[in-house]
Formats: structure tokens, C-alpha cells, sequence
């Protein structure tokens, strides 16, 4: 038999097989199978992510069930209740002092902050921030995938909405707990909130290391005024890189060291390398152009920072004291009459005045109060200048002089301070 033989022989079963159905209810069966096991597997997974979400649900619910539900004036009480330093003034509206406070803070409003700072922040921050509402559900997943497999690499899940919530309601403590109820304020407040109300918020609440003088400052209009010595409104694009860089580790990046002055070459090196990883991230959001980002690389940030300034507090030490004093015993007086008490009851009951003088001087460091007195600069200053110029200048002490016949005898020598 030769090989064309075989071959029609072959033929003929194969036309045979197919002619009995034998191959279509085989491969028929197959496809019944795979589907079904496909089917069974879709079933199963179906139901596993819904009960998976059922269980993060319920999870997430036994997380936030203290957590009580805030009206719209409560969220905004809690979101602008920061501290701001309150000023002294002598006659004629002149500024002379801030009242001495742990933290120094101005407030300022979003059209007096520059457009750059603000684009700063979105992209180093939120690159979001405009578009969601208030959480990024893969930055999140992102986030607890990380700390589950205790990643070095921690590319953080918090939008600017979640930073207000956990500077102004919350804590820093890390636990699913605190994240779990940063995230449901953050959606609630995103409700409330316009995104040009939240990103003002942050940003007269955000933290900035120190200041020229080593205060402690808070804020972006005493950032910039503090590391800049201009206005929030002024700031170009270099220097609205480096102030949005600085809240990631603001004493770490701060240029000024703790005592006031500019930290060594060594020590502005972090917070300029973070300036550039800033500017990076405003040219690829498109925030700025090629060139921009070119120039502000090469740009002399070090030539900005403000020189340290002898604190007015140390000037009129004195008049601080005695205008902050003042100020107290009034606050303390108009607090207590809030609730019901009277200039007698504070007199005769001292723990009631105690009470009411510490929450008047808590207010004085916290509340922004503008203190006007009636000295006038000019006035003061000239006394100030005589006195310590003036040679027989002191308290009282007990001298020795002599006598007519020249007995030495001890005499309390007066020495008249110059009114204030």
C-alpha cells in the first residue's frame, strides 16, 4: 500500500467520525465543563469580594462607632480653632510686640497667598486635591498594603482634607482606629467645605519650624514673613518651593537655628534639597514651564533668608509685661461675667479669680487680640534713652557719705526711674 493510500484511507475515518458526531459531543462536553468550572469560579469570587467588602464594612463601621456625627458648625469650629498670636500697639495704631507665646501664628486669607505657593502645595501634597472628595481610595490601599509589609518605602495615603482633620480634630496617633475616623471626617467635611475653604484652613494651620528669631512659628503668613521677611502674597516660585517643602519635617528643614540665625551650609542643605524635589514635582504636575523650573534651580534661595531681628519683646520688655498684664485682668473680668460672675465674686473667692485668670491668659496667647495702649512711641523711646544714658541710672541703695565733720554715716540714695 503506498502512501496516497494511506492517506485517503485516513480520510475516509475522519469523514466517518465526523459523519457520527463522536468529536462535536466531545468537545460540547469539554466546553461545558471549563465553562462551568469558570462559572463556579466567578460564583465563588463574587461572593468572597462581597463578603470581603461586608466584612471591611463592618470593620470599619466597629472603628468609627464612637465617633459622634458633626453638624457644619461644629466641623468648622473644630477646623478654625487654631492659635493666633495676639500683637501690642503703642498710641496711633503703631505695632511694637506680639505677646510672648509658645507658638507664633497670623492668620491670612487664600487671595493673600501666592498662587505659586498654593500650586507648591497641590503638587507636592494632593495632586488631587481638586478632583476627589476628600480620600483617595488607591492611595489608601497603597498606604495599608505598605504597613502591613512593613515597606521602607512609604509613600503616605493622606489628602490635604485628611491632614486638616487629623491637625485641627484628631491626634497623631497611628492606628487604624485614628485613620479610620480621619478618613470618615474627611468625606463629611469635603460636604461642608469648599476645596479654597479647606486649602486656607491648612494653611494658616500647618506647622513651620522656626523663624529668624528661633520662635516657633505656624501658618504661612508668619512662614513667609518669618524665613522670608515678604508677605505670603510676594512669594515667588523658589521661595514657594521651599515653604511647602518645609511641613514634611519643618525644624529638620527650617534654615534657622534654635536660637535664631542661619543654620551652617550643612544644615540648609536638607531644606534645599527638598525645595528641588518640590519644584520637580511642580513641573511635572505643569504648574510650571521648563525654563521656570530651570531658573528656580539655579536661583539663590540662601540670599532670601531673613536676617535675624533683635525681638521686640527684649526692646520693651517692661511695657509687654505691664500692657500684657493689664490686658489679663480684663479678659479675666469679662470671661467670669460670661458666666455669671461678678468683679465681687472674683474678689472674694481666689480660686474663682484663678480660674478666670488663667483662661483670660490662655485666650491673650491664643485668640489674635490687638492690645492698643496710649504711649506714644516717640515719647517712650526718649525716656527709654535718657534713662539708660543718664549716669546716677538705678534702683535705690544704701551709700556711706561723710557728715560736717567728716564722719562717715550710711544714707539710702533715691534714684528715681523714668515713668513709663
Amino acid at each position: 500500500m503506498d502512501f496516497k493510500q494511506i492517506l485517503r484511507n485516513l480520510g475516509g475515518k475522519s469523514k466517518e467520525i465526523l459523519q457520527t458526531g463522536k468529536i462535536q459531543r466531545s468537545l460540547r462536553i469539554t466546553y461545558d465543563v471549563v465553562w462551568n468550572v469558570i462559572l463556579f469560579f466567578l460564583i465563588i469570587g463574587v461572593v468572597g469580594l462581597f463578603f470581603g467588602v461586608g466584612i471591611g464594612a463592618g470593620y470599619f463601621a466597629s472603628l468609627v462607632k464612637d465617633e459622634p456625627i458633626r453638624s457644619a458648625q461644629e466641623m468648622e469650629k473644630s477646623i478654625y480653632n487654631y492659635e493666633e498670636t495676639s500683637k501690642l500697639y503703642f498710641a496711633n495704631n503703631v505695632y511694637f510686640a506680639d505677646v510672648q507665646a509658645d507658638l507664633h501664628r497670623e492668620e491670612t486669607s487664600l487671595d493673600n497667598v501666592s498662587e505659586h505657593l498654593i500650586n507648591a502645595v497641590i503638587a507636592t501634597e494632593d495632586q488631587q486635591f481638586r478632583e476627589h472628595n476628600g480620600v483617595v481610595p488607591k492611595a489608601i490601599v497603597r498606604a495599608i498594603a505598605q504597613e502591613a509589609l512593613n515597606s521602607d518605602t512609604k509613600s503616605g495615603g493622606s489628602t490635604l482634607t485628611q491632614q486638616l482633620i487629623k491637625n485641627q480634630i484628631l491626634t497623631n496617633e497611628v492606628s487604624f482606629d485614628r485613620k479610620a475616623k480621619e478618613i470618615l471626617l474627611a468625606l463629611r467635611l469635603e460636604k461642608f467645605f469648599s476645596k479654597d475653604q479647606i486649602i486656607e484652613a491648612y494653611l494658616n494651620v500647618i506647622p513651620y519650624g522656626r523663624d529668624a528669631s528661633g520662635r516657633n512659628i505656624a501658618g504661612i503668613q508668619t512662614a513667609a514673613k518669618g524665613v522670608f521677611g515678604i508677605s505670603a502674597k510676594k512669594l515667588n516660585i523658589p521661595q514657594a518651593a521651599y515653604l511647602a517643602g518645609m511641613p514634611q519635617n519643618p525644624y529638620s528643614f527650617t534654615p534657622f537655628k534654635v536660637g535664631g540665625g542661619v543654620k551652617s551650609e550643612e544644615g540648609i542643605s536638607p531644606g534645599i534639597n527638598r525645595m528641588k524635589t518640590v519644584l520637580k514635582r511642580m513641573h511635572d504636575e505643569k504648574y510650571i514651564t521648563t525654563a521656570e523650573y530651570k531658573e528656580a534651580l539655579d536661583y539663590d534661595i540662601t540670599a532670601d533668608f531673613a536676617k535675624k531681628k533683635t525681638s521686640p519683646t527684649d526692646k520693651y520688655g517692661y511695657l509687654n509685661d505691664e500692657l500684657k498684664e493689664r490686658a489679663i485682668k480684663i479678659l479675666t473680668k469679662i470671661l467670669a461675667e460670661k458666666d455669671g460672675y461678678s468683679e465681687e465674686d472674683l474678689n472674694e473667692d481666689h480660686a474663682l479669680y484663678e480660674k478666670y485668670r488663667i483662661l483670660g491668659e490662655r485666650d491673650l496667647k491664643m485668640k489674635g487680640y490687638h492690645i492698643y495702649s496710649t504711649i506714644d512711641k516717640e515719647i517712650y523711646d526718649a525716656f527709654q534713652e535718657v534713662a539708660k544714658n543718664y549716669q546716677h541710672y538705678g534702683p535705690d541703695r544704701t551709700i556711706q557719705v561723710e557728715d560736717k565733720s567728716g564722719k562717715k554715716v550710711n544714707k539710702v540714695a533715691v534714684f528715681k526711674r523714668v515713668a513709663c
